[in-house]
């Protein structure tokens, strides 16, 4: 049996090849940048936030993964999006699952600052870096969710509802979208 690599509370579990991942996703733009996060274990940007944990709500949730991740206080402006993922695992933390993710993604309030105060690791202590990417460059970078730069260069109204399913496509060394 492979070890849990889910905190014990987080809303996740693996079963069998499967893994399901119950998370919340920040959503933070300022002056036409957004941010992102990276590890040095994985090869891709992805945005703030993590694991809901039990008896805490999605909301809860976002704006205590934001404190963790950049040392400051964000506050919720909207849920935005409701996504569905589906992918293969082919990463550090994931390779060898059928992946299933439901995420839930909250546009935070500007502070008017790209100050941050991080110093934050993921669960299985690699060091995480915060970067501010133009919205406008999204598209030359490997990030997640990959429905980000269409989102941010749209208008909206209400609650989006995006499912992503990746689970044929892979990325070659080069980040290149590739099907099987």
């Amino acid at each position: 049996m492979r070890e849990m690599i889910f905190v014990e509370y987080d809303c996740g579990f693996e079963n069998g090849k499967n893994m399901f991942h119950y998370r919340a996703g920040a959503i933070i733009v300022e002056d036409g940048c957004v941010l992102l996060a990276e590890n040095g274990r994985e090869n891709f940007f992805y945005s703030v936030g993590g694991g809901v944990h039990m008896n805490e709500t999605a909301q809860e949730a976002v704006v205590r993964e934001c404190l963790e991740e950049t040392g400051v206080n964000y506050d919720v402006d909207r849920l935005a999006v409701i996504h569905e993922n589906f992918w293969k695992g082919n990463g550090a933390y994931d390779k060898g699952f059928d992946c299933h993710e439901i995420s839930f993604y909250f546009i935070m309030k500007p502070r008017n600052s790209r100050e941050l105060n991080s110093n934050s690791y993921t669960r299985f202590g690699d060091k995480e870096s915060l970067h501010w990417i133009p919205i406008k460059d999204l598209d030359k970078y490997k990030c997640f969710p990959s429905f980000l730069k269409d989102y941010l260069n749209a208008e909206h109204s209400g609650i989006e509802h995006i499912v992503t399913d990746g689970r044929a496509e892979r990325f070659d060394e080069n980040f290149e979208r590739v099907g099987d």
